[in-house]
């Protein structure tokens, strides 16, 4: 016994410690070895291309968040080098993005100390749901609840950038204020900023369809063809980038005339954030805020920024990895996006997650690996230390016009179609995030987590039933058994059986009863009891093994068990 168990701890330590659970855990030693000159050139392109989207959109992200433009950019690359060893998706690029901007905004004050320690506990609860394997708890989140949450972040992170669009100082965060603000102050619109914010937003629509429109490239085209067909798509492609430097030139000149008809971004943070813990505690007017008191701030939001974290990154790398014909792997995605953010809380990040519109590019340029991740996030490091300075004159209606382009796709009205289409139910949970999100986000979550669980646990608690009216009444439930349902069963069986006038037997059909619980048991022993007082009897038919050991196991004494209903009858 002794010589069993000392073999089996070694056993268990070199399992825990093996080539293949490093593999595992280490992702990037799976491609490595077969990594090639070709994987190289692909990843390269495709990580220049992200780098000159996501500098861009870290910086516009910043300002949804309600936090210095700097800090978009310190959450924009370590996500890029930690997925890169990490990650089981090839194409997914972890960084700021829209909805997470959003909950930042809104759970964190705008205050970087609150942003900065959100993305520390985030990353602990999301490293922690990994190694526990907890990633089944992503499933509980209906597609409606999904949806509807997308569907109001939309519209609530496009509409807070009218106020930059159109040049408008003090408008408040909360929605509903915002949009009564905005349409009441309309009349102090800049027209410089309206007029670039236009512009600018037309120029990226005209760009995205451009590339939508490239003919595909193939070797027995024309090499001035090919080129151009080169150019339009790198142009497309790094639009958000171009466009940013476009209005920042323009900017510049009306600076050095003389004169700025635009609302600048201005001095942005220079060089790279320093490593260092995230805050535990934080200095105020009054005194210190303790790590136990900034954590009850932030209320609700330490649960919901990293569920709603995991959920956007791993529904993006399960839709890629299907859509390109390899598998990911859940729980390591956890994992590596807990590591991440914890991470990234030692150098100023805000939470990020997986990005659906920069994944989508990665994708479309080949990548090959998550190398890519390396080239980007060299990138984003190179504009820290030696282009912040040129930040100032980036024009907000420029950074405005970024967010409202990124984020218009998911404003997806077909869902409404689709739902109405597949089960007019699913709009319940469907409107009651949507709606609630306009007023509080947690509220709108919630609500739609509750509506959805209703929804699944009613057919549970109030299962169909067909009654057979043979020589005895065939009761028959059609989706199975268990304790919620336990009353109503017993109600159903009284109505029709025992409230009658003679008393009837009643045969049980247990054809769709899988498996049974102890209040179901006791419920159907107090109805033999009830069967008993009115002289007739109650039956089971149909019994499965697995209900069969339940009722032996419990000796149970009511009704006699048998396979089929003719030889219940008797």
């Amino acid at each position: 016994m002794s010589d069993g168990t000392t073999g089996w701890r070694p056993l268990r330590l070199w399992h825990c410690c093996s080539y293949q659970t490093l593999q595992k855990r280490l992702p990037v030693l799976q491609w490595l070895p077969r990594y090639s000159l070709h994987c190289l050139k692909l990843d390269v392109i495709a990580g220049f291309t992200i780098g000159l989207t996501v500098v861009p959109q870290g910086l516009a992200y910043a300002d949804v968040a309600g936090l210095p433009d700097q800090y978009g950019l310190y959450s924009s690359f370590m996500g890029c080098f930690v997925y890169c060893l990490m990650g089981t998706s090839k194409d997914v690029t972890l960084g700021p993005t829209a909805i997470m901007s959003l909950l930042v905004s809104f759970y964190t004050f705008g205050d970087p100390a609150f942003a900065v320690l959100m993305t520390f506990l985030s990353g602990c609860i999301q490293l922690a749901m990994g190694l526990l394997c907890l990633g089944f708890l992503l499933d509980f989140i209906s597609y409606p609840v999904i949806k509807g949450f997308t569907l109001a972040a939309s519209v609530t992170i496009g509409f807070s950038q009218i106020k930059n669009l159109l040049g408008l100082h003090n408008i408040p965060q909360q929605f509903f204020l915002q949009v009564y603000q905005t349409f009441r102050r309309i009349g102090e619109t800049r027209a410089g900023d309206a007029t670039l914010g236009v512009l600018s937003i037309a120029a990226l629509l005209v760009l995205k369809r451009m590339k939508s429109h490239i003919p595909r490239v193939h070797r027995g085209m024309p090499l001035w063809l090919r080129l151009c067909s080169l150019i339009v798509w790198v142009t497309a492609t790094a639009r958000n980038a171009l466009l940013v430097i476009a209005a920042g030139l323009i900017a510049y000149s009306f600076q050095v005339m003389g004169s700025q008809p635009f609302i600048l971004t201005g001095k942005t943070t220079e060089g790279l954030p320093p490593f260092r813990p995230p805050p535990f505690s934080k200095a105020s007017v009054n005194g210190t805020v303790p790590f136990v008191r900034m954590v009850q701030d932030m209320g609700a939001g330490v649960g919901i920024i990293p569920f709603m974290g995991l959920l956007e990154s791993i529904a993006i790398a399960k839709a890629f990895a299907s859509r390109n014909s390899y598998r990911i792997d859940p729980n390591q995605e956890l994992l590596a996006i807990g590591i991440t953010n914890i991470l990234g809380s030692f150098v100023s990040s805000y939470p990020v997650t997986g990005s659906f519109g920069r994944t989508a590019v990665n994708a479309e340029t080949g990548v090959c690996t998550p190398a890519g991740g390396l080239i980007t996030g060299a990138l984003v490091l190179l504009s820290l230390a030696y282009l912040t300075p040129l930040f100032f004159y980036i024009p907000k209606a420029a950074l405005a016009a970024v967010i409202i382009c990124a984020v218009a796709p998911m404003f997806d009205t077909k869902v409404f179609r689709t739902l109405w289409k597949v089960k007019k139910l699913d709009l319940v949970p469907f409107f009651a995030t949507f709606l609630l999100c306009f007023w509080e986000v947690q509220y709108g979550i919630l609500a739609g987590v509750i509506v959805s669980g209703i929804l699944l646990l009613y057919p549970v608690a109030r299962p169909q039933i067909k009654v057979y009216d043979h020589e005895d009444l065939v009761v028959k439930p059609l989706n199975g058994l268990s304790f919620p349902a336990t009353e109503y069963i017993r109600d159903r069986v009284y109505e029709v059986a025992l409230a009658v006038s003679p008393p009837r037997s009643v045969v049980l059909d247990c054809d769709h009863v899988s498996s049974i619980d102890y209040t179901v048991l006791a419920g159907l022993e107090d109805l033999q009891r009830e069967f008993e007082r009115k002289g007739v009897s109650l039956t089971f038919s149909d019994l499965q093994d697995p209900v069969l050991r339940v009722l032996l196991a419990a000796e149970f004494t009511g009704p006699h068990q048998f396979h089929n209903q003719e030889e219940a009858r008797g």
